[in-house]
């Protein structure tokens, strides 16, 4: 499948995504010989390769089916619809225990996704073939209702997204309750900006003040 030269630029450069970006320190740089292998496995399914919320996504026929990212402990392979696919190896895993729809392949070890390669394409060709159906997440309604604002940036934004989802019920709650307490979206958008890097560290509203206290 054809390469996309956006995504060449992001295993050169990073994703561009905080301030390490073009540094030895970037994620990317960390993880890119299993970003890199990744990569060509999923080539080798034939998706169409994107950049999306500056990060490479495979699509079919227009559909969102997967993302490769770097995070800071592991390289992963995040199906957006991962719940459907039959987890016969056990290799999904969930990003937190209130994701309904995303399921994930996480690697540190360059070894262990070789030896897993069958398996990987096996999900991935199962991923195309729930889009050639049609089929589709049923989402269990939720208690909290999250505000649009969070919802808007979870569309442009995947990395937060699961960041966010992969937080337990009790965190993701209380950032919930405090984003929807601001009466301006203006408000809401800037409480959700300014935690998204304790967010993106798995920690809740309260632990950073809390860690501090205990120094």
């Amino acid at each position: 499948m054809e390469r996309n030269p956006k995504v060449d630029l992001f295993l050169e450069e990073g994703c561009g995504r905080c301030n390490l970006y073009q540094t030895p320190d970037c994620k990317v740089h960390q993880w890119q010989a299993l970003l890199v292998n990744l990569r060509e496995i999923v080539l080798s399914c034939g998706l169409k390769e994107e950049l999306k919320w500056a990060q490479p996504c495979y699509t079919f026929q227009e559909k969102n089916v997967l993302i490769v990212s770097a995070f800071k402990a592991h390289a992963s392979l995040s199906f957006f619809k991962g719940s459907l696919l039959n987890n016969e190896h056990q290799l999904l895993v969930s990003p937190g225990e209130n994701s309904q729809a995303t399921r994930q392949l996480n690697y540190t070890n360059l070894t262990e996704l070789l030896a897993q390669e069958e398996q990987i394409k096996a999900l991935i060709f199962e991923a195309i073939e729930l889009e050639k159906e049609g089929k589709k997440v049923v989402f269990k309604k939720k208690v909290e209702e999250k505000p649009q604002e969070l919802k808007e940036i979870f569309s442009r934004d995947a990395e937060f997204k699961i960041a966010f989802e992969s937080l337990t019920p009790g965190r993701q709650r209380g950032y919930i309750l405090y984003f929807s307490q601001a009466k301006q979206s203006a408000t809401r958008i800037k409480r959700i900006e300014k935690y998204r890097p304790l967010i993106l560290k798995g920690l809740g509203i309260h632990d950073e003040y809390k860690m501090k206290q205990k120094k």
